[in-house]
Parts: C-alpha cells; structure tokens; sequence
C-alpha cells in the first residue's frame, strides 16, 4: 500500500511537472484516478461551432483522460435528440443549448445544467444582399437549425424587436447546422439567417451583409451549457466530480494557450483558415466562456418564460429545476479554480493527447415542433471586491480580453484603467463596482463620449476608460 500510494505521488509529481498551473487539488485527485481504470463514458456534442471549442480541448489535450475518464465524443445535431440520449443512459454528458434541456425536464426526464459555457447569445443577422431595413423581411424566408433551438429563438426575437410577426410575415426554415444555413444563403433559398463564430465570418467574406449582432445586446441566455441526469448525479457524484474537474481546467487551458487551442478548433471546424480560427477564438474562448462555468437562472428564466406562452408548466417553473451548480460551486469555494488562474507558470507540455476518430459519430436527429424562446437580462458583472459567497454565486468570470483589432480609447486620466464590457454590465453598475456609487456613472460617460453615443447602451466587448476616482 506505501509502495502504491508513493508511485502515485510520483506520477502526481511529473503531472506538475506537465502542466505547471495545476493545483494540488487536481494533483490529489490525479493520484486517485491513476490507480483506478479509466471510466469509459460516452459525450455528446450538439453542434460544430467555437461554443463546443472547451469541450474538444478538454478532450484532446488529454483532461478526462488525466482524471479517469476515457471519453467518445459523439456529434448529434438536435438538442432533443441529445436530451433523450441523457435519459436513456446512452450518453452521461451532453454540451448543448439550454431549451433542450429545459424542454425535456418539462416533459418528466431528470435532465439538469451542470454548467453553463455560454451564457449570452452569439449571434449575428446576416441577410442576402440588397436587404437592408428590417421590413424588407416580409414575405421573405429565414433558416434556422431547428426549431426551437437557440437560432430559432433568436431569429423570433429580433423580428418581434422589428415590430415583424414571425408566424404571418416571413416563412421559417429548418435546415439542420449553421454551416447549412449560409450555404441555403449562397444559393438564395433564404433570405437570412442567424450565425455564429466561424460561419459568421465566412458570410462576412462572402459580401453577405449583417443586419444585427444580438451580442451587442448583453442579453443573459442559457445559450450553452452542460447538461446531464439527476440519477447520474446521485448514482455516480465522483463521476460527475471528476468530469468537471476535466472541463475547468480544458476552459483555463484553452483560454491560455491560444495556439494550442487554435490547433484544435482547426481540426474540429475543418479549417486552416487563420482569421476565422482567430476570430473564433477571440470572440467565444476569450471573451464568452466564464471561468467559473455557472448555469446561469436568469437566462432560464427567460426561456421559460417564453415557454410558458405554450406551455402551463413551464408558467409554474423556477429556474433552480433545471440547473443543479454543487459541483461548480464546490470546485470554485474550495480554491480549484482560483489556483489554475492565480498560478504564476504557463504549461509548456501538456497531458498526451489521445488519437480521435477522424469525425465524431453523427446522430441524425427527428423533426421536432416550433417551440419560440426569448432572452433578455444582463448576467452578473464581476468585482474586485467582491466577496466569497458573491464570487460562488456569481454566474461567470470572465477572462480580460486581449488586444483585438479595433482601436481603444486612450486613456489621459491619472489612474484610468480600461475595461472590457461584459454581459449585464451598465455605466451604473460599473460606477457601483469601480467607485463604490452608482451615481457617479456620469464620469464614465464623460469619459468615452466619442464612442458611447447613449449611456443605456453599451455592448459586450466594448473597452471602455474608466476614470480615476479623484
């Protein structure tokens, strides 16, 4: 037993070596999951965009193999399909849009959100050429994944902000991925779509002009998250321990070893194509996955809310149903996360990559039935001051941008610093966070007037100066 236990400590010493930024938290649970088999689970995926890019880092860098796991990922384009697979036992874990899940617990299953990985919406309305007002979309036909999938919903909700009516003035498609949609765009079988990082910037490239990027609106949406079964969490709280533990530290790795990361997403996304890796990377590892993945209750309360225009349980639905945060919560209040980030050394190696199938299995998913969401609110903007029990309950910490291309504001204040916006931030807010009074929000307008053309609106991404409190 000695002999056991020092050879663990062993391997638990040349994991450190590895990856510098683990903490003694995962070396312990390192050690343990060494003198026990792998655990052979399979992992389901909803979609092939930068969302899924956590998911696929954790899985090839080697995270769920260092903490026991031996994982198949499998490609299944529907979110119903996927919430199914959960409760028939045929996947443990799913990384898919928050409707499906909250659909299918409406229904009876016990599918829960043990995560969140994007908690806003990141889409952009692009349109076919020559369109350029929203009324110009009547009698027009718009694509969508699915029906009541997330691009379904955001479809719905920016014509209802036109003042357009989706059921009466357009005609919407279901055409099954995002790629499809831009390609029923080049062959004029719709008449727009709603994208995401890396289809986004194709159609950018390909003239397409976009209408509107509900990004900009800082709306609180349970966009993606990760979801799996209260009977799983019961049965097996190590399993789902130990997955997650795999996923936090596949986040911090993709969130800082940037090339590594784009090798990864150049072989899921199948392309070499440097700007729309970037772009992708930047957009949605850097800026929109939350260090400390919580679900997020506000953004399923709006889903539900939506649903309840249909659905009576959902009227009578709280949002803790649906989300289930003690692994999170327990790997954030012990320091787990904390410590990946705090950590001074940057991994030069990394776990040894396992070899992947060429393509992930794919699932071909039924037609389901129009089902409308909608999603507004602002998530829960992070302080330097804030406390303990505040950061657990936190919806997400968001990693600092890096530089990107625009140009941000100079900076002529003694002791001005420069923030990047992010979801549910105001100018109030914001003066509450940096000078402790949310009456002095005035001072930051003042101070980037010559991009924040109205004080209610600021977008997510935005760098803003904020003033010395002198």
């Amino acid at each position: 037993m000695i002999h056991k236990l020092r050879e663990s400590m062993r391997r638990c010493a040349f994991a450190l070596a590895a990856i510098s930024s683990v903490p003694f938290l995962t070396c312990a649970s390192s050690a343990l999951a060494a003198d026990r088999p792998l655990q052979k689970i399979n992992v389901a995926f909803s979609s092939i965009s930068g969302n899924m890019a956590p998911l696929w880092v954790t899985q090839d860098i080697g995270f769920f193999r260092k903490h026991g796991l031996d994982v198949q990922l499998i490609l299944i384009e529907s979110g119903t399909t996927t919430a199914q697979a959960l409760v028939a036992g045929d996947i443990s874990f799913a990384t898919l849009a928050g409707p499906a899940v909250i659909q299918s617990n409406l229904r009876g299953a016990d599918t829960v959100m043990i995560a969140g990985i994007v908690n806003t919406l990141t889409f952009q309305l692009f349109t076919e050429k020559g369109i350029t007002r929203p009324d110009q979309f009547k009698g027009k036909s718009l694509g969508v994944t699915r029906y009541g999938s997330a691009t379904d919903f955001a479809i719905r909700y920016a014509l209802d902000k036109y003042g357009l009516d989706a059921n009466k003035d357009v005609a919407i498609l279901q055409l099954g991925n995002v790629p499809a949609l831009l390609a029923a765009m080049e062959a004029g079988k719709i008449q727009g779509a709603m994208l995401s990082a890396p289809t986004s910037l194709r159609a950018k490239k390909m003239g397409f002009p976009m209408l509107a990027d509900l990004q900009m609106l800082g709306l609180e949406y349970q966009h993606t998250s990760v979801a799996t079964s209260r009977a799983l969490i019961k049965a097996k709280p190590d399993l789902v321990r130990d997955f997650m533990r795999a996923y936090v530290e596949g986040i911090h790795y993709a969130k800082t070893h940037r090339k590594e990361t784009l090798d990864v997403l150049s072989k899921y996304l199948r392309s070499d194509d440097r700007e729309v890796l970037d772009d992708t990377y930047q957009g949605i590892v850097q800026t929109l996955v939350p260090e400390k993945p919580y679900p997020t209750q506000k953004g399923v309360q709006i889903i539900l809310r939506e649903l309840g225009a249909k659905d009576p349980a959902a009227r009578s639905a709280r949002p803790e149903q649906f989300v289930d945060t003690s692994i999170v919560k327990e790997l954030d209040s012990s320091g787990f996360i904390d410590r990946l980030y705090k950590s001074q050394a940057v991994a030069k190696t990394a776990p040894k990559a396992e070899p992947m199938p060429a393509a992930p299995v794919v699932a071909t998913a039924p037609r389901t039935e129009p089902v409308t969401t909608a999603a507004k609110a602002a998530a829960e903007s992070k302080s330097k001051s804030v406390t303990s029990e505040e950061k657990v309950q936190a919806v997400a910490k968001q990693v600092p941008m890096t530089p990107v291309k625009t140009t941000a504001p100079k900076m002529e204040n003694v002791g001005a610093q420069q923030y990047t916006v992010k979801p549910g931030d105001t100018l109030a807010r914001l003066a509450q966070q940096f000078y402790n009074s949310a009456s002095k929000w005035g001072k930051i307008y003042e101070a980037n007037k010559d991009q924040v053309k109205n004080p209610d609106y600021i977008y997510i991404g935005m760098k803003l100066i904020i003033p010395g409190d002198a």
